[in-house]
């Protein structure tokens, strides 16, 4: 592997930092938003799936308990 000197090598990141397209304001703000919602939903789903294993394990318990 060719060794670059440390002058090279800025140049090089610097053209390559160029080369990045950044996301505007707006696309970061929808970005976030989704993700909030997505966490949001993800929440809501685990709560019921939990939930109904837990009243699924109760009726069993208290059903061989009984």
């Amino acid at each position: 592997m060719a060794k670059t000197n440390p002058f090279d090598f800025i140049q090089q990141v610097r053209s390559e930092a160029a080369k990045v397209t950044w996301p505007t304001r707006k696309e970061t703000m929808i970005t976030t938003a989704m993700v909030f919602v997505m966490v949001v939903l993800a929440s809501v789903f685990f709560l019921i799936v939990d939930q109904a294993i837990g009243w699924g394990v109760r009726s069993v318990i208290l059903g061989l308990g009984g």
